[in-house]
């Protein structure tokens, strides 16, 4: 499809190129219409005046030539206004054909004239030039011009060199007299110029001059050999160089001796860009002395300057656009700090808005910082270079492409960041559940949230995987109102409910991490077959700490149930005893502890 834009763009082009075209033949046919038009009247008027002269008396026949004589003056002035016209029109489209028989343009010939073209006059003006280059006998003052009826001749001996017509005077805005005296001098010029450039004593001159610019090409060439020779020489010889090496930190980018072959490298490809750049430069002066190759040396000089010039001239003329771009930048900078400002007095809680948390404070600019910077692209953009370059939009939507196709996934996360940023589902340093996994938030950002679980494990989830589980948040209130820690312990029936509630509790206010207000309490949760199950729920304000509570609760509830004498049963465990009480290690008694009333003590070393 695109194929077919291009070629209908194509063709409607050059249809427009040939319209154009026939449009300004069709002019140039018209004014040497007028011009072949204007020569009959000429040739009439002529005539007329004769007659006019024949008659001497002033009868009716002498009036009537009188007036028609009159009449057509009056037609050749009006004929001429619509051929300047015309022409004016005109000079915006046609180019001249140059006349340059010795390489420099002498003029320019717009019209034909008789048979020939005007690229056939100025080829058959340039042989003519020419052959009078090679006759040594030739004077500027040879040229003569010579007035005709219709044209001014200019000649040499008896050759016609040109002939000058009003049409070629009215291209030139002049007269037919000036513009014959203008190019008679142009061309004694020129061949005189000539002449004397193809003379033996300037061609030995200009010889002369070019041995003199090899010898200097030469030495230039031996002392820049001499110079990066030394240089490297003192490079060698360094001890920065040859010794220390390139060091990154504690790593060794490059040893000495590699450091030494990259430096000798860079050098040596230095040396040889400056002597093909002497070189080129000598070039240049080399064909600029002779006549016949300063074409080449402009051509060779335009390869330089003219890549220069235009570089230039785009600097120069973008510089408007880029004061534009450095204000807009300026001012969006300043906006940016603004917003930079509210963030800090919001997250130091100087600044308070109803309903907006100050944990809100850095993902909510963070959104306007990309808005904002988003905005100021689609800003300066119309003022970038190439904005408007095919390759530059192409280059555009490619990438916009990729971006859409290949960022579904992580845009998805980064929505999700969002949502949970603003849901307040958890902040860092929580102690959290997230599907099946339990740790500390360390870290959360617009794609991943990291996890620090128990077991000093990192594990990083999706946002979208977050957004799609059951968060349980256990630090959210447990500052406030305390995280309720509780376990579940069975006991048979044959034990009063009364002292495992108390037991429970007792455990519970012996655990270190455990808060003693509000006052721990038990909750009967079934009555089963075998046994009764009790839940203890104690508070604490360290949620972080769970598993070393849970560890501590565990060991509390096991000793006081033993220092009471009464057995855990569990699910599926049943004992048969031969009455006698299980005695704890002596370790793991108090220090005062008296079984059945009677008080023993426990020395340091275990005995009673």
């Amino acid at each position: 499809m695109l194929t077919y834009a291009q070629s209908a763009d194509s063709t409607a082009l050059n249809r427009t190129d040939t319209i154009h075209t026939d449009n300004v033949k069709n002019q140039l046919n018209s004014v040497q219409q007028l011009s072949a038009e204007g020569i009959a009247d000429s040739l009439k008027r002529a005539e007329l005046q004769a007659k006019v002269a024949r008659l001497t008396v002033d009868d009716k026949q002498r009036s009537a030539l009188v007036k028609e004589l009159s009449a057509l003056k009056q037609k050749d002035s009006l004929r001429t206004i619509r051929q300047k016209q015309q022409v004016d029109s005109l000079r915006r489209f046609v180019k001249g054909f140059p006349v340059k028989p010795f390489r420099d343009t002498v003029f320019l010939l717009y019209l034909k004239q008789g048979s020939f073209t005007a690229k056939d006059r100025a080829e058959a003006i340039e042989q003519r030039l020419i052959r009078l280059s090679e006759n040594y006998r030739f004077s500027s003052d040879s040229l003569k011009i010579i007035e005709a009826e219709q044209t001014t001749d200019i000649i040499y001996a008896d050759e016609l060199i040109m002939s000058v017509s009003d049409m070629d005077a009215l291209w030139e805005n002049t007269s037919r007299e000036k513009l014959a005296q203008k190019l008679r001098a142009a061309m004694g010029k020129a061949v005189t110029i000539h002449r004397d450039e193809t003379s033996i004593q300037t061609l030995v001159k200009e010889g002369l001059l070019a041995l003199l610019v090899l010898g200097v090409l030469g030495l230039l060439i031996f002392f820049i050999n001499r110079l990066f020779k030394w240089f490297t020489g003192k490079l060698a010889l360094s001890e920065r160089v040859s010794k220390k090496g390139v060091h990154i930190r504690n790593y060794q980018l490059l040893t000495p001796a590699r450091q030494l072959g990259l430096l000798n490298t860079a050098i040596g490809l230095v040396r040889w860009v400056t002597i093909l750049i002497t070189v080129y430069f000598a070039l240049t002066i080399l064909f600029s002395i002779f006549p016949f190759t300063r074409d080449i040396s402009t051509a060779l000089l335009g390869y330089i300057l003219s890549p220069l010039r235009r570089i230039g001239e785009a600097i120069w003329n973008y510089i408007p656009n880029l004061i534009t771009i450095i204000i807009l930048i300026v001012v969006f900078r300043y906006v940016l700090r603004f917003f930079n400002f509210i963030k800090l007095e919001i997250e130091r809680g100087q600044l308070t808005i109803p309903g907006f948390y100050p944990d809100w404070a850095n993902p909510t600019y963070q959104i306007i910082r990309v808005l904002i910077l988003a905005f100021m692209l689609v800003v300066i953009f119309p003022y970038l270079p190439g904005n408007e370059s095919p390759i530059f939009k192409g280059v555009s939507v490619f990438v916009g492409v990729l971006f859409t196709f290949g960022s579904a996934g992580a845009l998805g996360n980064v929505v999700a960041g969002l949502v949970l940023t603003y849901m307040r589902a958890f902040k860092i340093g929580d102690r959290v559940k997230i599907g099946e996994v339990t740790g500390d938030i360390i870290e959360k950002n617009l794609l991943v949230t990291r996890i620090r679980t128990i077991q000093n494990e990192i594990i990083s989830i999706p946002n979208s995987a977050v957004m799609s589980n059951h968060t349980v948040n256990y630090s959210s209130d447990a500052t406030h109102k305390g995280l309720i820690i509780h376990t579940t312990v069975t006991c048979g029936y044959d034990v009063p409910w009364r002292q495992v509630h108390q037991l429970l509790i007792d455990a519970a206010l012996r655990t270190h991490l455990l808060e003693k207000e509000p006052t721990p309490y038990v909750f009967q949760t079934s009555l089963d077959d075998f046994y009764v199950s009790y839940r203890i729920n104690a508070f604490t304000k360290l949620p972080n700490k769970q598993a070393a509570i849970y560890s501590d609760l565990h060991a509390n509830i096991q000793d006081v149930f033993n220092e009471a004498g009464i057995e855990l049963m569990s699910p599926r465990y049943q004992a048969v005893r031969d009455g006698h009480a299980t005695a704890m290690p002596p370790e793991y008694l108090p220090k005062d502890y008296d079984p059945g009333g009677l008080k023993v003590r426990i020395n340091d070393n275990g005995t009673k």
